[in-house]
């Protein structure tokens, strides 16, 4: 068997501000893009993520062949929501990604039963959620690896709609919502609440060949100190980001003050 070498470190970019942030991520996925034309990103709604899709447009407007065989999968979905539910994470991925990057399937949101070659997305509600879980997991092995995927932070340490537990799942699965996560501001405009989640597993999203994670403003201070702890637990499902040799998360200063701007290495402390 093959031995995958440990990683050293995390990569860690401080930005002044949300701003800034989300330019320097557009950035370098643009950089990506350009390197590997057919990259296959796995896309994460919220408002971490809103300013670099801006910024992704504004790109694709100025080099129209940039981003023309990008391909995306989204990486969760609230179970139970309206398919046409503009506070599903497909809609807003849709309508501040896909569009820009015109890459829209079928009308304003794609169908949800279409899988494209360059977009792969959840139903958000489907009849038997187990069979859509292993639909997706289907496109994964066909499709796949996942090239870049974009994660934001949860309040609880989720990543996607991975929720703290005594053991996480490797592959898309069916998830309970915690109460942290259905305080998401995703929700507030929602015509109801989520009955459960769906959501790629950590092994799939470790499995990708590189990470790229935004957390911004004072609200993540706790929990990106708590990231940055070379301790990799269940119950903080975002420490496993240390278990990847190739993480990169790009930060503003209100969300880890006391830091300069530029690049630092978090990197792991070695037994003696």
């Amino acid at each position: 068997m093959k031995m995958v070498a440990a990683p050293n470190g995390i990569r860690l970019l401080v930005s002044k501000d949300y701003g800034s942030t989300s330019l320097q991520a557009a950035r370098l996925i643009a950089r990506e893009a350009k390197a590997r034309p057919n990259l296959l990103v796995c896309a994460s709604a919220g408002a971490s993520w809103a300013g670099c899709y801006e910024e992704l447009g504004q790109q694709a407007r100025r080099d129209t062949g940039l981003f023309s065989q990008l391909r995306v999968v989204q990486i969760d979905e609230w179970g139970g929501l309206r398919r046409d539910d503009p506070a599903t994470c497909r809609a807003q991925i849709t309508t501040q990604l896909l569009r820009p990057l015109h890459m829209t399937l079928v009308g304003r949101v794609p169908s949800p039963g279409v899988t494209g070659k360059r977009f792969a997305g959840f139903q958000s509600d489907p009849a038997k959620p187990e069979r859509e879980c292993q639909r997706m997991q289907r496109w994964l092995a066909a499709n796949g690896p996942i090239d870049l995927c974009l994660l934001g932070l949860g309040m609880n340490g989720h990543i996607a709609l991975n929720e703290p537990a005594a053991g996480l799942r490797p592959y898309v699965h069916v998830v309970k919502l915690t109460a942290s996560s259905l305080k998401s501001d995703m929700l507030r405009k929602a015509d109801r609440k989520p009955g459960y989640g769906l959501t790629l597993g950590m092994g799939d999203i470790l499995q990708s060949r590189k990470i790229l994670m935004l957390v911004s403003g004072e609200a993540k201070q706790a929990v990106l100190k708590r990231l940055l702890e070379p301790i990799v637990a269940p119950d903080f499902p975002a420490s496993f980001l240390w278990l990847h040799p190739a993480v990169t998360i790009i930060c503003d200063q209100a969300a880890l003050p006391g830091l300069r701007e530029g690049e630092q290495t978090v990197r792991l402390n070695p037994c003696h």
